[in-house]
This record gives structure tokens, sequence and C-alpha cells, in this order.
């Protein structure tokens, strides 16, 4: 096996030969000038001066030569080193290292060439600098983002991606790895290998990405031959454009139900010129009966229009919570009264609470009327409040037949009925508690309903306390 030579010594070897075949030339020349003045010499003095004079030229020339080695060799040996700084700098500046500096020592061609190869590493550590901060800032303005970005090479690997990208798609997504193997959603996956094939956007829609989640997706080419994957999430716009939907189906519903009842009955009356007065009076009041319902749900949709609008505002003040229950008995003892049922005053601390009367009475208003249509069996409903550390706690208790545990989570839903038939027959128009929940939340409280079979349900909410 050969052996190694240092890069040092292999420079050295290299130099030094030049600097020897130099001094050997300038001998030459010597020996040639020396030749021609001893020509001359000759012609004018005798054989005895040139054999003098060849063996002092001999000499001089052996004693030049001693002198040229080791000078040559001290000259290579300097060079070499210089040269072999300016090696290991060149490499640890490949390597990345842009802090590498030469030392400078002289002020010949190689210092020069020093001081301008360090003022070349200056200005790539600077531009590096730069390039490095732009790149961090372009990470997090993308970080920052509310949609979820991923930039995949040519070859299909992931080459970078966002925060958002990371939640979602979780320790699967990671620069180098493919991005079919990180995703399993096919829509995504379409749209990028359609952006990378055909250089052209695609766009498409992701639902499998993430559990519950909806997607919307846009992949564009990169000049680089890759593609930037772009995804928007539009899960709280579908979730509000099916409320919308349902919104208008229950309401062309509800609104239905009474129109096709009172359309029949005046067809009938304007058809039947002979009717019975007691017939008349009966459908007259069953056209009532229907007109009433639909000005309630008109009203109640104009209610929880206002509630649920951005310019919604309440006139908090500091009531007492013991006022608050007693005014709402007393504004809604002729509604019980009519019922038959009793309203039991459960007692309320004198705490004050920050509230809008108005909005408390229309809150109140509707979870009694709700807990009479479930009262009529045990005859009596429960209204009060209890005192907590920081709020307090109203409720409405009825002793009716109860509510079911799946029925629980979405009773303060729009038009959510748990037995439809029973609750247009009492006139329900089912936003009431949907306006309640809106009114509380507005107020910066909770509100929620206990509940078992046979043993009725309690409503509850809480408002802050004033002061604290």
């Amino acid at each position: 096996m050969p052996r190694q030579v240092s890069p040092r010594k292999a420079l050295t070897r290299r130099v030094f030969p030049k600097l020897l075949g130099l001094f050997f030339l300038i001998l030459v020349l010597h020996t040639l000038v020396m030749e021609f003045v001893f020509s001359r010499l000759v012609e004018h003095q005798g054989a005895e001066l040139l054999r003098l004079m060849g063996r002092e030229a001999f000499w001089s020339g052996l004693i030049a030569l001693g002198v040229a080695l080791p000078v040559a060799a001290w000259v290579a040996v300097g060079i070499t080193a210089r040269l072999q700084r300016v090696v290991v700098f060149a490499r640890r500046i490949a390597d990345g290292d842009l802090k590498a500096r030469l030392m400078q020592s002289g002020s010949d061609e190689l210092a020069d060439m020093e001081a301008a190869l360090n003022q070349t590493a200056e200005q790539l550590g600077q531009n590096f600098a730069e390039i490095e901060s732009r790149r961090q800032e372009l990470a997090a303005m993308l970080d920052s983002m509310q949609e979820a970005v991923v930039a995949i090479t040519s070859n299909g690997t992931v080459l970078w991606c966002n925060a958002v990208m990371q939640r979602i798609a979780g320790v699967q997504i990671r620069p180098g790895r493919p991005l079919i193997h990180a995703v399993r959603d096919p829509e995504l996956l379409s749209c990028v290998r359609g952006a990378l094939e055909d250089r052209q956007v695609r766009t498409g829609r992701a639902s499998s990405l993430a559990p519950g989640r909806v997607f919307e997706i846009s992949a564009v080419p990169l000049p680089s031959g890759g593609a930037l994957a772009v995804l928007h999430d539009v899960t709280r716009i579908e979730v509000a454009e099916k409320s919308r939907r349902d919104f208008i189906a229950n309401v062309s519903h509800e609104l239905r139900t009474p129109l096709t009842s009172i359309q029949g009955y005046v067809e009938t009356l304007v058809d039947d010129s002979e009717s019975n007065p007691e017939t008349t009076r009966e459908f007259l009041g069953i056209i009532l009966k229907n007109a009433t319902r639909m000005n309630r749900l008109t009203e109640d949709l104009l209610a929880l229009a206002g509630v649920e609008s951005p310019d919604y505002k309440l006139a908090r003040q500091p009531v007492r919570a013991r006022a608050l229950v007693e005014d709402a008995i007393d504004a809604l003892g002729g509604i019980v009264v009519d019922s038959e049922v009793e309203l039991e005053y459960a007692g309320a601390p004198d705490a004050l609470v920050l509230a809008d009367p108005d909005a408390l009475n229309q809150v109140f208003g509707n979870l009694i009327e709700n807990a009479l249509k479930y009262a009529k069996q045990s005859q009596r409903v429960r209204v009060g409040a209890e005192l907590l550390e920081h709020e307090v706690q109203f409720f409405v208790q009825d002793f009716g037949p109860g509510i079911a545990s799946e029925h629980l989570d979405r009773i303060f839903e729009r038009f959510y009925r748990i037995d439809k038939a029973r609750s247009r027959e009492s006139g329900g128009t089912g936003l009431g508690l949907a306006i309640v929940k809106h009114i509380v939340e507005a107020h910066g409280g909770r509100v929620w309903v206990e509940s078992e079979l046979g043993s009725g349900a309690t409503f509850h909410f809480t408002l802050s306390r004033a002061g604290i």
C-alpha cells in the first residue's frame, strides 16, 4: 500500500524544485558570462591566468550553489506554509465555517491575497447571515398563518411544513419523508400530484385529514420543480352553512304547519256559505290559535336574531339577586294562575349581580314557561338562587317527567324538541331555550340543565357578582 503524503509536503515538493531551477538558471547565466569574460582575457593573457581563473570560477560556482540550496529550501518552506494556511482556510469556508480568517504576514503579494480572501469571507458571512435572517422571518410568518402550508420536492418528499400543518398531521409529517407516507387524504395527494406532474394549480376539499374538520386545498407548482400546498380550514364555514340551511328548513316547516291549517279552515269557511255559527266560531278559534302561534314564532325569531347580533348590547348594572327572582315570579303570576300550577319562591341571596333586568326577565320568562309545560302533573315549579364564591347560581325547577340523558347536550339548540308533537300542541316554538343561552352567555355566565327521567328537570344559570 503506497504511503500517504501530507498536503504540506506535497506542496513543498512542487514549490522547491521551481525555486531551485531558478537558481540553476542563474548559475548557468553566471557560467556563460564568466566564459565570455575568460575568453576575452585569454586572448590577452596567458594560459596560466586562464587556469587560475577557471579554478576560481569553479569554486565560486560551488559556493554559490551551496548558498542557493538552503536559501531556496528556506524560501520554499515559507511560501509553502503560507499557501498551506490558504488551503486550510479554503476548506473551512467550504465546510461552512464563515468565521475562519487568515493571519496576515508581510506586505508582499501573498499578504494582499490573504487580505482579499479575508474580505471575501467577511462578505460571505454577512450575506449568509442576511439570508438566514430572512429565512427565519419567512418561517415565522408561515408559522403564524391560520392556514396549513407544506412544500413538496419534485420527487414527492416533504421539503418543509409550518407549525399548523404539523399540528394537523402530527409527527408523521417531517422533512425528507414522502408525503404519501405522512398523510392519507386522497384529495390532498391528488392535488399535489397534479401540481407536480401537470405544473398547474389544483384545488380540492379534504375531509379525512383530521377528524371532524374540512379543508380547502390549493396546490401550486414551484419553479424548482416541486409544489406548495396550502390548506384553509373551512370547518366553521361548513358548520355555519349547515346551521343556516337547517334554520331555514326549520323556520319553513314551523310556518308551513299553521299556514296550511289557516288556509284550510279559511277555504272551508269561504266555500260553505251556509255554515253553522258554532262551526264557524270553532274554525275561527283554530285560525286565531295558529295565527297566534305564527306571531309568537316571529317574535322569537326577532328576539333570537337580536341576541345573536354582534350589535347586541346589554345595559348591565348592579341588581340584587333576590329582586330578580321576585320580579320574575310577579311578572308571570297571571300565567301561573291560568295554568293552575303553583310557582314557589325557593329563596335567593341579597347579593348584587351584574345584569340587565329586562334581559333577565326574558330569561326567567322562557325558563318558567318551559317548566309550566311539564309541571301539570306535580302542579308546582320552584324558582330561586344560591350564593357561590364569585357568582350567583339561579335555577328553575319542575317536577315533571324529566329529560333523557341523550337530550341534555342539545336541548339549548334552536328548534330542538324532545317531544315535537307535545311542544307544538303547547304552542312552543323551539327557540326559547336558545334565546336563554345567548342572553346568559352575553352576560358572561353559564347555563345548563340537570335531569333524570321521572325526577323532573332543573335549569341553572350563573351571573357574576358585582364588585368581585
